[in-house]
């Protein structure tokens, strides 16, 4: 009996395992925390842990399915990588129906939770970042690296989902922080391409900004996107959202984000690109909560 219940209890373990590789857990979890963030942001709204928990499991049902819908998609070119082919469908251990079912489920339950608690405005964005990332985005990866261009929407749309949470006409503080999610992902894309650039290859995915795959053409990309970014961390300030102090946490930030971009372009190697990447794996979180501290205080 004992025995029957333990093999129980591990496939019930291992079944959710595969719906959080399914769903991309971690990397939905740091889209949601933007969300979330983002929604604090916004002029008037006061912490309520029933609002943020509500924009968060909604805003994890809907990047979760969007996610599912892209793992559905690139089935085959998973099992072509050593990072993917242990995920739940290139491994065989879930079918496609099963992986469908969880993203419309997810899907339909994420935008109702945003549309009902919050406004239709906050959901209706949601659904358009799905569409856009699982539908458009994704496929487009294996024709044009302008892909990333394209991706980089969605990818930055979570800021404007959580401003929307708390302020369904739009203001100008969504749009800066989107803008701010939006430039940052190039450095950290192309950073995470060029580690991943042989896998990438193999797959037939054309990520990098140049066909000749790391080059000093993605380097200085990587640089470009990074200037661009400091002139966005300084308008929080400047339209009243935040107080000096967060701008010089942002200025910092993005500082620092510049030098390892100009280290990649220096060094053109592996190791300098991980640390582009990890490097802007810790600017964001850094940059929202410096934001939302300053603003609280």
């Amino acid at each position: 009996m004992n025995e029957g219940k333990g093999s129980m209890a591990s496939k019930v373990s291992s079944k959710l395992k595969d719906y959080q590789q399914l769903m991309k857990f971690t990397l939905s979890f740091t889209v949601v925390f933007s969300s979330v963030v983002c929604y604090l942001l916004v002029p008037g709204i006061e912490f309520d842990i029933q609002s943020v928990l509500l924009l968060f499991v909604g805003g994890l049902l809907v990047t979760g399915a969007a996610n599912a819908i892209n793992q559905i998609a690139e089935k085959d070119t998973d099992a072509m990588m050593k990072r993917t082919a242990s995920r739940p469908l290139p491994s065989g251990r879930m079918t496609v129906d099963e992986a469908s079912t969880f993203a419309v489920v997810a899907a339909v339950f994420g935008i109702f939770i945003i549309g009902l608690w919050f406004n239709w405005t906050a959901a209706g964005i949601s659904g358009f970042s799905l569409f856009l990332y699982g539908f458009i985005y994704t496929p487009l990866k294996k024709v044009h690296s302008i892909a990333v261009l394209v991706g980089a929407i969605p990818g930055a749309l979570p800021c404007l989902i959580g401003w929307a949470a708390g302020d369904p006409e739009l203001g100008i503080g969504g749009w800066i922080l989107f803008s701010l999610q939006f430039f940052w992902q190039f450095p950290h894309f192309w950073a995470i391409a060029w580690v991943a650039h042989e896998d990438y290859s193999k797959a037939g995915f054309r990520l990098l900004p140049s066909r000749g795959g790391p080059t000093k053409y993605a380097a200085v990309q990587a640089i470009l996107y990074s200037v661009l970014l400091t002139p966005i961390g300084f308008l929080p300030f400047v339209f009243g959202m935040t107080g000096i102090v967060s701008v010089v946490i942002v200025a910092l930030a993005n500082l620092a984000m510049l030098w390892q971009a100009i280290q990649l372009f220096n060094n053109m190697d592996v190791a300098s690109a991980r640390k582009v990447m990890f490097g802007s794996y810790i600017y964001l979180p850094v940059v929202l909560l410096a934001l939302l501290a300053d603003k609280m205080n």
